[in-house]
């Protein structure tokens, strides 16, 4: 059975080693890949039931005593194929640090505060439009010590699985206008300018809500000429 599901050969993926992100030198192959050929058992299974992702998963905002710190976003979009067909029934998960640039995480000593109310984790599943939607929290920018004075833009990381666990696409959306864009090398490690561009998410009007939260739109590409950049820490 051919890969129909693969994005090898895509030009927007970053390459393992990007030797201005320094995590790389470490991490990339230092031996040719082996390709595992996609069989029937592959792209047709596990598969999760819909009940087990719940609508308020989708809202990152609610789990807790009181709403979480920061400016209150909607982020919007459809997960569509190489022809501009929508996915249906995909699952998109997402996770970022909060309003001050921190993660709910141990590994996460970042002298900035946590906030109790906001773990920054959440998951839904396309409409058959294909479209996803989450309400959160606009995440700061944070130091992460590649290089002096290193900072990352203000992110949100998405995953998605296709038709099964073994096609796993996993991305950063960035903000529009970040100045941080021309000095972060994980930004940059995408060798090209436009599929860069394809990872910043666009101001919504009609998605905002009056009064409430700004809305944003990013639309998930997952193979093609047009496909949205792989993550480089999950290439």
């Amino acid at each position: 059975m051919d890969d129909v599901y693969s994005r090898a050969g895509n030009d927007a993926d970053p390459p393992y080693l990007s030797p201005d992100y320094m995590g790389t030198r470490t991490r990339s192959p230092k031996r040719p890949l082996i390709l595992i050929p996609q069989t029937l058992s592959e792209i047709t299974g596990p598969v999760y039931g819909h009940s087990d992702v719940k609508a308020e998963e989708a809202d990152l905002t609610i789990h807790h005593a009181s709403e979480p710190l920061g400016e209150r976003i909607i982020v919007k979009g459809r997960v569509l194929d190489e022809g501009g067909r929508p996915v249906p029934n995909t699952l998109v998960e997402i996770w970022q640090c909060n309003a001050a640039g921190r993660y709910h995480h141990a590994v996460d000593q970042h002298d900035a505060p946590l906030d109790p109310n906001f773990t920054g984790a959440g998951r839904c599943v396309t409409d058959a439009a294909g479209n996803y939607k989450f309400v959160s929290i606009k995440p700061g920018a944070y130091p992460w010590r590649n290089h002096p004075n290193a900072w990352r833009p203000a992110h949100i990381h998405l995953s998605l699985f296709g038709p099964s666990f073994l096609t796993r696409l996993v991305t950063q959306m960035y903000f529009p206008g970040d100045p941080l864009f021309a000095f972060d090398p994980i930004f940059n490690s995408v060798p090209d300018p436009k599929a860069r561009e394809r990872m910043i998410c666009q101001f919504d009007l009609e998605a905002t809500k009056p009064e409430w939260a700004l809305g944003y739109n990013f639309d998930i590409v997952l193979r093609g000429s047009k496909a949205t950049p792989g993550d480089p820490d999950h290439a």
